[in-house]
């Protein structure tokens, strides 16, 4: 198999603090589990880590882990949220970014940019990363894409704005030189063991012949 990269991505780590959106409650994990995770990834040259949403506990718990096991994550941060109680305060942000972590655009207020009108899309696709950029005194050329949802005419648009790279969630390994990254969402019922066997294994041939049969749906509709 060619050389693959293996991107997780996790939301929220421990106890929420702040009221959480429908169906998001999935996506936060135990403190206990993402140690042990962090502990099984972290000398596997394939795993790149990512973090979405701006949650406060990306400062709180996620970075003092990171830095314990000497790994670096991308956060893509929610700039509507910045100083908001339970999410990311701007110092925090400053605070990641001193230490050696990538700060990507989430855009502003956690909505699908699939389909937005343009002052909407003006908004989270610019704006958000502008004012990122701002605060962290470096180009934001990085974004994850809210909800996971995408199409031809967006990710058109993303390319046209400059972004490097874009983020998915469409659960599959990514060749490193790619454009769009998909990415595996680490959820509140993820072991190690599961990881180990949904995730880190080589995926079967049909898993993977699906996974880019769906991918390449959603690029081209």
């Amino acid at each position: 198999m060619e050389e693959q990269r293996i991107n997780l991505c996790f939301h929220g780590v421990g106890t929420p603090a702040r009221d959480l959106e429908i169906g998001e409650a999935h996506y936060w994990v135990r403190t206990s589990v993402f140690h042990a995770i962090l502990d099984a990834v972290a000398d596997d040259p394939r795993v790149r880590i990512s973090f979405d949403d701006g949650n406060a506990s990306d400062a709180e718990i996620a970075l003092p882990a990171l830095r314990e096991r000497d790994l670096r994550a991308t956060f893509f941060v929610l700039s509507g949220r910045l100083d908001e109680p339970g999410s990311l305060s701007r110092e925090q942000v400053l605070e990641l970014r001193d230490q050696g972590m990538g700060i990507g655009t989430h855009g502003r207020a956690h909505r699908p940019w699939r389909g937005l009108d343009p002052v909407a899309a003006r908004a989270e696709l610019e704006g958000a990363r502008e004012e990122l950029a701002e605060l962290v005194g470096q180009p934001v050329d990085e974004a994850a894409l809210p909800l996971g949802r995408y199409d031809r005419a967006l990710l058109s648009g993303l390319r046209r704005l400059g972004y490097r790279t874009v983020h998915t969630s469409d659960r599959r390994w990514a060749r490193p030189d790619a454009w769009l990254q998909p990415r595996f969402s680490v959820r509140d019922h993820d072991t190690v063991p599961r990881l180990e066997q949904e995730v880190l294994r080589p995926p079967p041939l049909r898993s993977r012949a699906r996974g880019e049969l769906v991918g390449l749906v959603k690029r081209l509709r």
